[in-house]
């Protein structure tokens, strides 16, 4: 059977070339589950704080609810939905599904060939990152849907310990600290009540052995996090901003973003959270940084 096929043949809700990612979110979310825990059951209950999440951030302008999708899957023979009275889905109301105690799985046959088959999990979920989402969100998909595609796609061979697990928080950790600003401009922007532009980078990069935590990460804008892995920005031990001698601007808008960062200190974490440590900092110099910094 071609899975593949299968999960680009699931029904969606069209109306006027309208955006309808909501099955393609719960499936990410379940495939995120799956390679944690394995085809557990998942209660309505755990899954709509983060579904209600991902629909918000990810899915059309228009509100959806989360019972939505955690319903209608089910018609697309990849989801079982089953309540403490029985299997069966009671519908997709919020109430119903949260009063029956719903719980949803992979179809059987669905989870026997992504454990027996390597790499499905992976070409399951990038099909569906890129059949539904620009490639600029796939990272903060897998982030917060707990997808690790890295290892999926390597066989857990990128880390020297084959075992580590991306942690879901770290995002939402960093911003916080960092009051959803970036630390090198402070640019804070919001739609709909969600931080929009602001990633959580790692200072020395996870697939290098950067841990998930608070001390490796920075809030940066969209762009500062480009050029901040690229190299063209770094941080000093005393956590000044430094940009490469090699970067060339001559725009008005590439001096303003990037030229003017030189010797600008960097946004400190709320106080009592700790401040990337020097030892990352010392790494991001030596591996990515390309010397030599610009004077101030």
């Amino acid at each position: 059977m071609d899975w593949i096929e299968r999960i680009a043949g699931i029904r969606r809700w069209t109306r006027g070339g309208e955006r309808a990612p909501h099955k393609p979110l719960l499936l990410l979310y379940v495939l995120g589950r799956f390679q944690q825990d394995g085809n557990r059951p998942i209660p309505f209950s755990a899954a709509e704080a983060e579904l209600r999440k991902l629909l918000k951030e990810y899915g059309p302008p228009r509100d959806t609810s989360p019972g939505y999708p955690f319903h209608h899957l089910t018609s697309d023979g990849l989801w079982l939905v089953d309540t403490q009275d029985g299997p069966g889905s009671p519908g997709p109301e919020l109430g119903r599904l949260r009063a029956s105690g719903a719980s949803g799985r992979l179809h059987p046959d669905l989870a026997r060939a992504m454990s027996e088959e390597p790499g499905l999990v992976a070409r399951i979920a990038r099909f569906l990152l890129d059949a539904n989402f620009a490639p600029s969100l796939h990272a903060d998909l897998c982030l917060l849907t707990g997808l690790d595609l890295e290892t999926l796609e390597t066989g857990g061979q990128t880390r020297t310990s084959g075992t580590a697990r991306r942690d879901r928080t770290f995002r939402e950790r960093v911003l916080m600290a960092y009051e959803y600003r970036c630390a090198f401009c402070a640019y804070d922007g919001w739609l709909d009540g969600s931080a929009v532009g602001l990633d959580a980078a790692h200072v020395r990069w996870w697939a290098f052995d950067g841990p998930d935590e608070l001390s490796n990460g920075l809030c940066l804008c969209a762009i500062h996090h480009k050029l901040f892995d690229k190299g063209v920005l770094g941080l000093s031990h005393e956590r000044t901003v430094t940009v490469s001698a090699r970067f060339v601007g001559r725009s008005a808008a590439a001096r303003e973003l990037v030229l003017s960062l030189a010797g600008r200190p960097a946004q400190d974490p709320q106080a009592g959270l700790d401040a990337v440590e020097p030892r990352h900092i010392a790494w991001h110099g030596r591996q990515v940084f390309r010397t030599p910094a610009r004077l101030p």
